[in-house]
Order: C-alpha cells, then sequence, then structure tokens
C-alpha cells in the first residue's frame, strides 16, 4: 500500500482491547471494594484499617518487584519524581479520603469524585502529555453527568456540616488526578511495575504511621475472620493488582482515558450494594449507567 493510499483512507473507529478489558476489571474491583471495605470497618476504625492494609499492601509490591524485576537504582530525578508521587497519590490521597469520609456523606463523596476525571483531562493538557479530541471530550462530558445521576439518587447534602469532609474529597481527588497524570509523564522507560511499586512503597510510611494509634487501641477479639480477610483482600487485589493494572494502562492508552473509565465505579458499587445488600437501583441510576456507557464507546470514536 502506498504512502498517499494510507493517508487517504479513513482511520477506523477503535476497537475494544486487552487495555480496556483490563481497565473495566480494575473499575470492577475498585466499585466492589467499597461493599467489601464497608463490611470490615463495621469491627475496624477507619486508620487502623488503612495502616493495616497499606502495611501488607506495600510488603507484597516490594517483594513482588524483587521477583520480578530486581532492584535496579533509578536515575536520581526519576526517582524523586516517583517519591513526590507516592506522596500525592499514596500518602495524602488517602487521608484525605478517609478522614473526609468521616466528616460528609457517602452520596457526597461519590458525587465530588465526579471532577476526577476531567482534572485529569485538564492537568494532562495543561502538561501537555495528553491531547484532548472532540469525541474524548464528548464523552467524557456523557460520563461525568451520567456519574452525577448515579450518585445523586443516594441524595447528597452539601452543606456547612459537611465542608471540611467535601473539601477533604475534592483534595484528594486533586491529589488522584497528578498522580495518574505523574505517571504518564514518566514514560514507558520505567516499567509500570516499578513505578507502582516505588511509589507505594516511598508513600505508604506517611499512611501506615498515621493509622499505628488506632492499631495499638484495637481490639483484635472483636475482629471476625471475615473483617481480616477484608484487609488482606483490600491490600492485594484493589491496591497491588490494580495500582499495577492501572499504571500500566495510563502508560498505554493515556491518563484521560483511562479517568473516563472511573466513571464506571459508582455503578458497580450500585449494583454490588444491589447483590448484597438488597439496594434496588433506581430509574436514573439506570439512565446514568447508561449515559456512562455511551460516553466510553463515544471516546472511542477517532477524532
Amino acid at each position: 500500500m502506498s504512502t498517499s493510499a494510507a493517508t487517504a483512507t479513513p482511520a477506523p473507529a477503535r476497537t475494544f482491547s486487552a487495555n480496556d478489558l483490563a481497565i473495566i476489571g480494575v473499575v470492577i474491583v475498585w466499585g466492589t471494594n467499597y461493599t467489601v471495605v464497608k463490611e470490615a470497618l463495621a469491627t475496624i476504625p477507619a486508620l487502623a484499617f488503612m495502616s493495616l492494609r497499606f502495611t501488607i499492601a506495600a510488603l507484597a509490591m516490594g517483594a513482588l518487584l524483587l521477583a520480578v524485576e530486581g532492584w535496579k537504582p533509578l536515575p536520581r530525578k526519576t526517582f524523586l519524581k516517583l517519591t513526590a508521587l507516592g506522596l500525592v497519590g499514596n500518602t495524602v490521597y488517602q487521608v484525605c479520603f478517609i478522614v473526609g469520609l468521616a466528616h460528609t456523606t457517602a452520596a457526597n463523596s461519590g458525587m465530588l469524585t465526579a471532577v476526577t476525571p476531567v482534572l485529569v483531562a485538564v492537568l494532562g493538557t495543561m502538561l501537555g502529555v495528553e491531547r484532548l479530541t472532540r469525541p474524548l471530550v464528548t464523552g467524557l462530558s456523557l460520563a461525568v453527568a451520567g456519574m452525577l445521576l448515579v450518585v445523586s439518587a443516594r441524595g447528597p447534602a452539601l452543606g456547612g456540616a459537611t465542608w471540611l469532609g467535601d473539601g477533604l474529597i475534592l483534595a484528594g481527588c486533586l491529589c488522584w488526578a497528578v498522580y495518574t497524570v505523574g505517571i504518564r509523564s514518566v514514560g514507558t522507560e520505567v516499567s509500570a511495575l516499578r513505578i507502582t511499586a516505588i511509589t507505594m512503597l516511598t508513600g505508604a510510611p506517611g499512611v501506615v504511621l498515621a493509622g499505628v494509634p488506632a492499631v495499638m487501641e484495637l481490639d483484635t477479639a472483636s475482629v471476625g475472620v471475615n473483617a481480616w480477610a477484608g484487609v488482606v483482600y483490600s491490600a492485594l487485589v484493589p491496591l497491588v493488582l490494580s495500582y499495577f493494572i492501572w499504571g500500566r494502562t495510563v502508560q498505554r492508552v493515556g491518563s484521560s482515558r483511562a479517568a473516563l473509565y472511573n466513571t464506571g465505579i459508582p455503578v458497580v458499587a450500585a449494583l454490588t450494594a444491589w447483590a448484597v445488600r438488597g439496594e434496588r437501583p433506581t430509574l436514573l441510576q439506570v439512565f446514568g449507567a447508561g449515559l456512562i456507557l455511551a460516553g466510553v464507546l463515544l471516546s472511542r470514536r477517532k477524532s
């Protein structure tokens, strides 16, 4: 085929790839994890849960990195950048969300996290690591609107009583956006596993130490087997495995495309609550889920 012929042929629409399936898997894991964590928090204080979870995750991630790739020194500039991303995307992010959730409602937190894909897209464009196409912007708009519909059915109530929690949730959203765009800007010279491991290992100490007092006061005799299983599961699957997949997918498809899929997390959470807790989805939530699906599909069209 000649160069001119190749140029004249319209580019076909993207088809779903292994990267899409991987990020959908992450969305399912993160969406269902809300129920797992909620069950564990019935007997384990939030800060203690966070500290125990990150201790297990950091140890597992470090062991995985050593087993698969071994320890290889990184350029000083790259290591410092990953360290900063670890502090932002793990330490500050986790503390903001845990403390924020303690001072606001679940509905408020869900509604406010709808800004995350928008923040990722804006930051990525400002820093020059992303190019916003018309299909991506349109798909992002539909998906965020759908996410707001899904969450609004749970009755958000913004007001003075929740300002502290709401502000911390928004700060956490900004942290996650910076982390997502940041790992995209690292490039492909550093593997996704190494990026995930270093950012988790450098970010974990702050998270672990923040929960040490709560761990010391924990009455282990009152914690059941299911709660301990929830701690281990939420450390190894939503953190270790899913963070690795997230980092790899961001490297391959871009931060804005990956963040767009995050709008599906409330849908998965709602379906899980329906299956486990009998919380039947409303018509508004079903319509919102449809908008999210339409947005994701539309974003895959060529500009």
